[in-house]
């Protein structure tokens, strides 16, 4: 083999570089398998799509099924929604909406009693939502620090579910500098799905679960406006699973991980309509009815926690003077309450394909929903796309 130059160097490294983008890109989505699903996605299929938005993970791998409890095996993350990407510290518009509330999403009390998100709304396991809380803090003063008056404080959104079945979860193996990573990884463009970020051992409806995104851009006559949905998903049981309208969980059976409705699922919807709080409250309330599309009953063991912000009236939070906002009349809203269901479906449809086979603490493993099977399934019941 030739000694490389400096010049061959350099070709290798771009060709070995396009060669990983091009097989991250290829990697199938729910569409690309030809599921069918209602609405028009915008560019990326995820809450990207939404300007401004920047999402970014951390995933901790490590260690196999012999490490001793508090060394691992590591199965876990963080993940970071930036509303108006790492450089911004304007807050925008938000309400949140619980429907089961069997978990957490601190900072919410504030998002309820003020109307806005200020800062990211970071999603990890539950027993690491303290410590990426704090961490979010001491990010914010690093990028912001304080105001002109020597003033500064945060009640950051951190959101959690249980991975406790895969990762040791009581070895707290996230630590600041993993949320530090996630929120300085944060970018635009596509969004990195299945066993990633906070979503890494996560389960849905008894396959592999983990993060998913989708999107929807509604037609020009209702504005044209982006909703974009970011999910991590953690919930559910197999038999319940409906994809596309078809009862994927009872055709495709396999070993039982829960005997009942236990998890969480975490969702994130955004978008640049112009909302105020009562109306994204009213939006995050949707996103139910897309889950239920997939099957989820909201049992009485799952933590079901929605949050929606719009990028819309930047400096509505300034704290002076009198602000000019905009808002979307009420009777437009329902273009916006159906992406925000179409979308949800979608997303936790593409966490669930994305994700993959994993084994992790006391030898427990997960399979992923197999593709090939999925697909004889929606063939049997004439669902299939193309």
């Amino acid at each position: 083999m030739p000694k490389l130059g400096f010049n061959n160097v350099s070709i290798f490294l771009f060709c070995l570089i396009f060669t990983c983008l091009v097989c991250a890109q290829t990697k199938p989505r729910a569409r690309d398998l030809g599921i069918p699903f209602d609405g028009a996605p915008g560019p990326l299929n995820a809450i990207t799509d939404v300007k401004g938005v920047e999402v970014g993970h951390t995933t901790l791998i490590s260690g196999d099924s012999s490490s001793p409890v508090g060394v691992g095996p590591v199965r876990t993350g963080v993940t970071a929604i930036l509303p108006r990407g790492k450089d911004s510290n304007d807050p925008v518009f938000a309400g949140w909406f619980t429907e089961n509330g069997n978990g957490e999403m601190t900072g919410t009390t504030w998002v309820e009693e003020s109307g806005f998100l200020e800062g990211p709304v970071m999603i990890t396991n539950t027993h690491s939502v303290g410590i990426v809380r704090d961490a979010v803090i001491a990010w914010r003063l690093k990028h912001g620090g304080t105001d002109k008056e020597g003033y500064a404080w945060s009640l950051p959104v951190v959101a959690e579910t249980w991975d406790g079945y895969l990762n040791d979860i009581n070895g707290f193996h996230v630590k600041p500098e993993d949320a530090f990573h996630a929120l300085d990884s944060a970018h635009s463009g596509a969004v990195e799905e299945g066993n990633v970020g906070g979503g890494t051992g996560m389960i849905c409806n008894e396959f592999k679960g983990g993060i998913g995104t989708a999107s929807r851009v509604l037609d020009a006559k209702y504005g044209g406006y982006t909703v974009g949905v970011l999910v991590q998903c953690n919930y559910g049981q197999r038999d319940q699973l409906r994809i596309a309208g078809v009862p994927v969980g009872r055709e495709i059976t396999g070993p039982k991980v829960w005997d009942d409705d236990v998890g969480s699922i975490i969702v994130v919807v955004a978008t640049d309509a112009p909302l105020i709080p009562t109306q994204l409250k009213r939006v995050a309330k949707r996103v139910t009815l897309g889950l239920g599309r997939d099957g989820s009953y909201s049992g009485d063991g799952s933590g079901d926690i929605f949050i929606a912000f719009s990028t819309a009236d930047p400096g509505a939070a300034s704290s002076r003077g009198v602000r000019q906002v905009g808002m979307l009349a009420n009777d437009q809203i329902n273009p916006i309450f159906l992406a925000t269901v179409q979308a949800t479906e979608e997303a936790v449809i593409n966490a669930m394909i994305a994700a993959e086979t994993m084994t992790g603490i006391e030898g427990h493993t997960v399979i992923a929903l197999p593709h090939d099977r999925l697909l004889e399934v929606l063939k049997k019941y004439n669902r299939i796309a193309h």
